[in-house]
């Protein structure tokens, strides 16, 4: 477990990837995934994620090769200036990419432990049912909240019996369920906080958001993952992980603002 967070910490999304569902190809260019890079840290990111494969539903998988060589020269260039974690279930990728200054993974497959321990770097479990190319077929469980609150334990309490230092858990919002499962996970929250473990939470732009904003595409899902956003602070999630860094960075500010007091006018 880590100690408490001050306030709800800001991850940015940076895919270094030419298919994921929203910002696929724009940073594919090391030059320009860096200049976004940048530009979160401008807008107060505090840790940036960088994925070279997509895991958007249906996607396919790519080799450890082609993924090192997208990631790691980012990885490299940024480290220097903000904290940088690596999204990706493979070892080797997740190897490769704390030697070149990442110090978190970002693990989708909940499997990486291990290694998070043997390199001393952080570790976020998240769930999901299946994998990126079949998890939203026909995704069941019996009790949702249950069964994803349970299955992360497990593996968080593994992890801390390896030795990793800094365990986060993530139930995986949009990663093998349904709409339905969706929405209850997001109520509760509170649930998984209640774990002792920090909470991360990812649901920005995701599919769902846009079946229940009425059918809108990507680019008019911002509302609604601020929204999401703000309600998973009022829960006590620890992080956020979302593409529009400067917006959620203002509405976690006014968050902390208005919950302490801070800066509030009398």
């Amino acid at each position: 477990m880590t100690d408490g967070q001050a306030g709800v910490l800001v991850m940015g999304v940076l895919n270094v990837t030419p298919d994921s569902f929203f910002d696929g190809g724009r940073y594919l260019d090391v030059d320009a995934a860096v200049a976004r890079g940048m530009e979160m840290i401008a807008e107060g990111v505090d840790i940036i994620d960088v994925g070279g494969e997509s895991t958007r539903p249906g996607a396919d998988p790519v080799t450890a090769d082609e993924e090192r060589r997208r990631v790691l020269p980012v990885i490299a260039a940024l480290s220097p200036h903000v904290r940088v974690s690596i999204d990706s279930s493979k070892a080797a990728v997740a190897a490769a990419a704390v030697e070149a200054g990442a110090t978190l993974i970002n693990d989708v497959s909940a499997s990486l432990s291990p290694l998070a321990a043997s390199a001393k770097v952080g570790w976020v479990a998240m769930h999901m049912q299946g994998n990126p190319r079949t998890m939203q077929r026909s995704p069941e469980y019996g009790d949702v909240v249950l069964e994803v609150h349970d299955s992360l334990l497990e593996r968080a309490n593994r992890a801390l019996t390896e030795g990793v230092p800094e365990v986060w858990i993530d139930p995986g919002i949009g990663f093998g369920k349904t709409l339905e499962h969706n929405v209850r996970l997001l109520g509760a929250l509170e649930r998984f906080v209640r774990s002792g473990y920090p909470v991360m939470v990812g649901v920005s732009r995701k599919q769902f958001l846009g079946t229940l904003a009425g059918g809108v595409g990507p680019e008019e899902r911002l509302d609604a993952s601020l929204a999401t956003a703000v309600w998973a602070a009022t829960q006590g999630v620890g992080m956020v992980r979302v593409h529009d860094v400067a917006q959620t960075v203002m509405a976690m500010r006014l968050m902390g603002e208005r919950l302490t007091g801070e800066g509030v006018p009398a």
